[in-house]
C-alpha cells in the first residue's frame, strides 16, 4: 500500500525536475516552436523512460506507484544528483499508516554528557524539523540566549528566518537559511504529513517570503558540513567550521559543532567567549531544563 501524501508529493517533485531540463539536454532535437511551459514535456519524458504518456502522467497526478525499474530510468532522464535520486526513491517507497503527532523528543543522556564536556566549543543537539532540544554555555553566548525564547520556539529553522538578532548574526545567511529549508524538505520526504513540520512550514511561509520562495523551488541538495561566517557583537566576525554527528541511539537526533583552527582570530574569539561564560556550576542546557 502507497501512501497518497508520499504519490502526491512524489507527483510535485517529477513536475519540478523536468521543468529545469530542455530538449538539447537530454538529446531531443530543438523544434523550435514555442513552449507553454518551461523544460520538457510530459510525453518526452514518457518517450525517454520507455512508458506510455498515460502511465506517466498518472505517475504526476499522484494517481500510481511507481516500479523500481521506471525509477532508475527517471533518475537517468531528468539527471538526477545523489541528494535527489534518494529523495525520489524516498517518495516511492511504500507508504505507512497515517501519520500521527509524535511525541516529544528529548536529549539522549550521551548527548547531554558530551555538551557538558564540550567547554571551548558551541554545540547545539537538533532533533526532528531542527528542534532544539539541548545547548552548550557557549552556544547560547554565540548564537543567542536560548533561555529568553518560549519552549516552543525552540527550532532552528524558526528562529533563523523569524529572530531579527539571530538573522543578523550570520554574514552569510541567505546560504545558511537556503541550506535549513533543504534539510527540511528532505525530512518531509521521510515522513509525509508529519503535523509538527506541517505546522512550522506553513507558519514561515507566511512570515518570511524568502522561506515561501525557496520552499516552492524544491531545493534538495542539503549540506551536510561547512563554513558559517558570523559577526558577533562581542569578539567580530567569526569563521566557524561547522560539522554534525548523528546519535546512533536516535538517529533523529545530531550533535552540531563549530570549531575554528587554533591561532586564527575565529578560535581566540571562541576561546574569549569560553572564558567570559565560564561557570563551573551551570551545566549545558536542554529544551526541558
Amino acid at each position: 500500500m502507497y501512501s497518497k501524501a508520499h504519490l502526491s508529493e512524489l507527483g510535485e517533485f517529477l513536475k519540478e525536475c523536468r521543468a529545469q531540463l530542455g530538449p538539447r539536454t537530454v538529446g531531443l532535437p530543438e523544434s523550435g516552436a514555442p513552449r507553454r511551459v518551461p523544460g520538457l514535456r510530459r510525453e518526452e519524458v514518457a518517450q525517454l523512460v520507455g512508458i506510455s504518456a498515460h502511465s506517466y502522467a498518472r505517475l504526476e497526478q499522484g494517481r500510481a506507484p511507481v516500479p523500481r525499474s521506471v525509477l532508475t530510468a527517471l533518475v537517468r532522464v531528468l539527471h538526477l544528483d545523489d541528494d535527489q535520486r534518494d529523495h525520489l526513491f524516498e517518495l516511492a517507497g511504500s507508504g505507512e499508516r497515517e501519520p500521527r503527532r509524535r511525541p516529544a523528543q528529548k536529549v539522549q543522556p550521551q548527548l547531554r554528557r558530551i555538551l557538558d564536556e564540550l567547554t571551548a566549543t558551541p554545540a547545539l543537539v537538533l532533533g526532528r524539523r531542527m528542534d532544539i532540544l539541548a545547548w552548550n554555555a557557549l552556544a547560547a553566548a554565540l548564537l543567542t540566549d536560548f533561555d529568553r525564547i518560549p519552549e516552543k520556539q525552540h527550532n532552528y529553522a524558526r528562529l533563523l528566518f523569524t529572530d531579527p538578532t539571530f538573522r543578523e548574526l550570520y554574514l552569510d545567511w541567505r546560504t545558511i537559511a537556503r541550506n535549513c529549508v533543504a534539510h527540511l524538505r528532505l525530512e518531509a520526504a521521510k515522513c509525509p504529513g508529519d503535523p509538527g513540520l506541517a505546522e512550522l512550514v506553513g507558519e514561515l511561509s507566511v512570515a518570511d517570503a524568502d522561506f515561501r520562495q525557496w520552499w516552492a523551488g524544491r531545493q534538495m541538495t542539503g549540506l551536510r558540513m561547512g563554513i558559517k561566517r558570523l559577526r558577533h557583537p562581542v569578539v567580530g566576525d567569526l569563521t566557524l567550521d561547522w560539522d554534525s554527528l548523528i546519535c546512533t541511539a536516535d538517529p533523529a537526533q545530531k550533535l552540531v559543532f563549530s570549531t575554528a583552527d587554533p591561532g586564527t582570530p575565529s578560535h581566540d574569539g571562541l576561546l574569549f567567549l569560553a572564558s567570559w561564560t565560564a561557570d563551573p556550576d551551570q551545566p549545558a542546557r536542554d529544551a526541558a531544563a
